[in-house]
């Protein structure tokens, strides 16, 4: 069924797309009118549970998103740092209690006090002005730290944008054969989680037979913790587009899809002036630089589902179907979106491929380590004297980019999340232990992921912890497969029953629910909330001992 319906979704191209008009709809009110759904619905041909099954979904298109004007972070960052009843309490002056909703992840983990407000994101003190916000009369430019050790490939100022673009002008005489192999050569493994080399995908999809073909670019940065995905996006946004272009040459793609995170507002606008610009220049469209190639740009604004971070479940959103994760084989690189060939990568990925081919692919790996070439974004957050985006060498010990990079800590921590929800909960005693890339923390029993650092400070409980992954993961699942679905609301009902009397978790229990969980889940996120649950209980066995059996 979901086939054909790629297919009904498919059949007016980008150019009128099925899941920016549900968006439309709830511009206004938050939600869609009935009404509405129903012109949607005939005008896409398809039924109405697909327009109602998707719209129920989204946190920006549910229902129960009516009325809503200011929104609280509700991220893991902003959690521990203990800031938001302020910023609720702060935003009750000027709405009213049923006008204020929440929001995962603003990703203003910097600084903390994150909240939404007319269509901007503010945070800081910002919370102080609420009143002139309010009333449009206010508005700021957040500041953070940003800098690198090593080689600097995307903290490098590019210059003056036109002069920029002769890279692509010297890259789209070459052969993409030998494109292919050189992006092999530099090693790059996709930056946002999963590590796999982006070089197969390109040649999977180029060796795909079709008329259309797709470049999408994942920018659904939903890991509370993150904003290095951000930082690209609103700072080096032509590394990130012209990444695209190049990725699309290579596979014989004709279109490159944006697909923004809704909590990135500013986002959404940057980069759609970016794409206007080359639009202007004669860069994108028809015949680019007098060639055979033809690509064009779509921005897509999406609508709070952190479950859009899942490739598939990402493609389906666009679609405009309920965003569910899809069963591989086949992969998208063969079937993807409206059931064409399409290439997956997130943000950090694409930036790079202007730097490889600017350069070289050996140049390139000879950055980092052999299994890790290349650098890497990292975000720290406001637990660290100086926050902000720092850009190392993979193989870089981590020590360094807590105690030089960072500044070391504001304030005593036990626990550093590393790598979004569902990366490695990580005890300060492994600070040594550990380098920046995938094999060191895949060997000390962590996952480097986005490399997005929370500092749980000594004061935090790890149970509450805990709890706050649970929850996330049952609101932010896409329902598809059991184990996710209900494991994780019956984790959060353990978690939330210990803490509230005297019931003791079974440990044994508990283990074969992140069991169930970890083997049987459709994706990374049933999948991995497993991990930091297995590394809080194994180091942090004490603190806990008190909510379990004996």
């Amino acid at each position: 069924m979901s086939k054909n319906i790629s297919e009904l979704s498919g059949r007016k191209g980008l150019s009128k797309n099925l899941f920016e008009e549900l968006g439309l709809a709830a511009a206004k009110e938050g939600t869609p009118s009935n009404d509405d759904l129903e012109r949607i619905r005939e005008e896409f041909l398809v039924g109405k549970s697909t327009v109602y099954g998707a719209v129920s979904f989204y946190d920006f298109l549910k229902p129960e998103n009516q009325g809503k004007k200011a929104y609280v972070c509700n991220g893991s960052a902003c959690l521990v740092a203990g800031t938001q009843k302020h910023v609720h309490d702060k935003l009750k002056s000027s709405f009213d209690e049923n006008e204020i909703g929440e929001m995962c992840c603003l990703g203003r983990c910097h600084e903390n006090s994150a909240f939404h407000v007319n269509g901007k994101n503010y945070s800081g003190n910002d919370i102080d002005n609420i009143k002139d916000i309010a009333s449009k009369k206010s508005l700021t430019k957040e500041n953070y730290f940003v800098g690198s050790t090593g080689a600097a490939v995307l903290t490098t100022d590019y210059g003056d944008t036109a002069k920029y673009y002769d890279i692509f002008r010297s890259f789209i005489k070459r052969n993409p054969s030998d494109l292919i192999t050189e992006l092999k050569e530099s090693g790059l493994r996709g930056r946002g989680g999963a590590g796999f080399p982006m070089g197969f995908k390109l040649e999977s999809c180029k060796n795909t037979p079709s008329d259309t073909k797709f470049i999408v670019c994942n920018a659904d940065e939903g890991d509370p913790g993150a904003f290095s995905d951000r930082y690209i996006l609103e700072n080096r946004p032509h590394a990130l587009l012209m990444g695209m272009m190049m990725a699309g040459f290579i596979a014989e793609a004709n279109f490159g899809v944006l697909y923004i995170r809704g909590e990135y507002p500013e986002s959404v606008e940057i980069i759609s002036d970016c794409v206007k610009w080359l639009y202007d220049q004669k860069l994108i469209g028809e015949n680019i630089l007098g060639t055979d190639f033809n690509f064009d740009f779509k921005v897509i604004k999406a609508q709070g589902a952190y479950i859009c971070g899942e490739e598939t479940a990402l493609l389906s959103s666009i679609e405009g179907q309920r965003p569910e994760v899809r069963v591989r084989p086949p992969y998208p690189t063969q079937q993807g979106l409206f059931n064409k060939p399409t290439v997956v990568n997130n943000v950090e990925t694409l930036a790079n491929l202007p730097f490889i081919y600017s350069h070289s692919g050996k140049e390139y790996a000879a950055i980092g380590t052999a299994k890790s070439s290349g650098t890497k974004l990292i975000s720290l957050d406001s637990g660290f004297n100086r926050p902000g985006i720092y850009e190392v060498d993979m193989g870089t010990p981590l020590a360094l980019v807590i105690n030089e990079l960072g500044g070391g800590f504001k304030k005593k921590v036990k626990a550093m999340h590393i790598g979004g929800p569902l990366g490695g909960l990580v005890p300060v005693s492994k600070i040594e232990n550990l380098t920046v890339d995938f094999d060191s923390f895949a060997r000390e029993g962590f996952l480097l992921g986005h490399a997005s650092i929370v500092c749980l400070p000594e004061e935090f409980p790890i149970i509450n912890y805990i709890q706050h992954l649970f929850r996330f993961t049952a609101h932010e699942s896409c329902g598809k497969c059991f184990p996710c679905r209900i494991g994780s609301t019956r984790g959060y009902e353990l978690i939330e029953k210990a803490q509230a009397g005297d019931f003791k978790i079974d440990k044994n229990l508990l283990n074969d629910l992140l069991e169930t969980m970890e083997v049987g889940s459709l994706c990374a996120l049933g999948g991995g909330l497993p991990l930091p649950i297995k590394n809080a209980m194994k180091y942090f066995e004490d603190e806990l001992s008190t909510y379990f059996k004996k």
